[in-house]
């Protein structure tokens, strides 16, 4: 997180970079995006924030997730079957090969959206490939590109990413994902919130 955004006291409205490029999209309260954001088409839950240089097109991103700059959730594909992949094929008023785009070659990025569970935290410059489902609480190591989906509490990395080991034994993990905590109202978060910097009190507390 950015000194800016440090210093920035969040609340129900979200703290947007001047630089932010938001379409058609929903940001939840408690957020924070960094400076250069693109958010397309796309949900981004409570308190998650962007460090600056993201991308999120097409993307349903969770509450309390933590992403690094310059990741990249859902990039853009090229039509590799055609004689050329080169975007002209589908932008094409740009280039004049065309009175509209090809809105089918569009639809197939929305038709394969993201999801990001919530409390995933995504290293720099990370690359969320499309139709990938994060579960909740996962890893995914910097400069990783995810091309399958990862499981809850998993830890991925690589190109491609794979999985090296789990944050929690299934057990704990089950009674985490049951736990639901990331749903707390504000009340019961503030109440509570010391119990999520220790494990076994929140496991006894609230499992």
């Amino acid at each position: 997180m950015t000194d800016e955004k440090k210093s920035q006291k969040l609340g129900v409205e979200p703290y947007i970079h001047p630089t932010c490029h938001i379409r058609d999209s929903s940001i939840g309260a408690y957020t924070a995006l960094g400076a250069n954001t693109w958010i397309v088409e796309s949900s981004v839950g409570d308190y998650t924030y962007t460090a600056g240089n993201v991308q999120i097109i097409y993307s349903e991103v969770g509450k309390y997730c933590s992403i690094a700059n310059s990741v990249r959730i859902n990039p853009g594909n090229h039509p590799q079957w055609r004689v050329t992949q080169h975007h002209m094929t589908y932008r094409r008023v740009h280039y004049g090969l065309g009175v509209e785009d090809d809105l089918e070659f569009f639809q197939w990025r929305r038709d394969h959206k993201c999801t990001i569970g919530h409390d995933v935290w995504i290293g720099h410059g990370a690359v969320i490939m499309p139709g990938v489902n994060i579960g909740i609480g996962a890893v995914i190591g910097s400069g990783a590109v995810v091309t399958k989906d990862i499981g809850p509490y998993e830890v991925a990395v690589g190109v491609a990413a794979k999985v090296i080991k789990k944050r929690f034994d299934d057990a704990t993990i089950e009674k985490l994902l049951a736990s639901e905590w990331w749903n707390w109202d504000r009340e019961t978060l503030e109440a509570n919130f010391d119990d999520l910097l220790h494990l076994e009190v929140f496991l006894n507390k609230h499992c």
